[in-house]
């Protein structure tokens, strides 16, 4: 499929002819695709594996690009959109270099010093933990009264306030596994967030970088909702 993109020459002698040429879809294609790979800059800010999911994005755009281009150059006079393929290419190749470092960056300097770096995957048990029903992992075990540093959102509902927060529900993400009936929940999807040091947040819809102590209560495994496994004394948010 093909739109068409007019040319008449001003030296033609025939003016009223026209010289109808293709204009290549895999040019506008690329071009779109191009334009679209800036979210792999805006992913980058959340996690180096958002950003991972979006590189498809500007991949795409440069294959269409290669090849919107290799086509043109084979049929000069039958296709068009040169100027539309070297754009889409070369904002795909921004999008995925600009995402991948600035990804890269935010990684290697978002953990303040002294913080350990965790995650929501790693509070969960994996199968052989299960079955043993040793469901704090060993290595979480480990971080119990020491600082760490994870990432997650703000549950809606953990919190009266949207000003000066100082106690929430930290929850692995805003999509589909802790936004439902709070007694669904995973104990090892959420983390009961209390801040010290006179710490206060607002509520966000957006990705929370959370700092403090770790402390860990076996005890409350199984009891549900109003009996956290994990807390975090935090001193650290953004």
């Amino acid at each position: 499929m093909a739109t068409t993109e007019v040319f008449s020459s001003p030296t033609d002698p025939n003016a009223d002819e026209f010289d109808y040429r293709p204009l290549s879809m895999a040019a506008i294609a690329s071009l779109v695709f191009g334009l679209v790979s800036s979210l792999t800059i805006v992913a980058a800010r959340t996690s180096p594996s958002q950003c991972l999911l979006m590189c498809p994005i500007p991949l795409l755009g440069i294959f269409l690009g290669v090849i919107a281009l290799s086509k043109i150059r084979q049929m000069p006079n039958q296709l068009s959109g040169k100027g539309l393929a070297v754009a889409g290419l070369s904002l795909s190749l921004v999008g995925l270099i600009a995402g991948v470092g600035y990804a890269s960056f935010v990684y290697a300097t978002e953990v303040p010093d002294g913080y350990h770096r965790t995650s929501f995957e790693e509070l969960r048990p994996d199968e052989v933990e299960r079955r043993g029903n040793n469901l704090i992992p060993r290595d979480i075990q480990k971080l119990d009264g020491k600082k760490v540093f994870i990432k997650g959102y703000m549950r809606a509902d953990s919190t009266p306030r949207r000003h000066n927060v100082d106690k929430f529900l930290l929850v692995r993400d805003n999509e589909q596994c802790c936004f439902g009936d709070l007694s669904s929940v995973q104990f090892f999807d959420q983390i009961l967030v209390e801040t010290v040091d006179n710490l206060t947040t607002d509520y966000s819809t957006g990705i929370f970088r959370a700092g403090g102590t770790l402390r860990i209560h076996p005890e409350n495994l199984g009891l549900g909702v109003g009996h956290p496994v994990y807390e975090l004394e935090a001193d650290h948010l953004e």
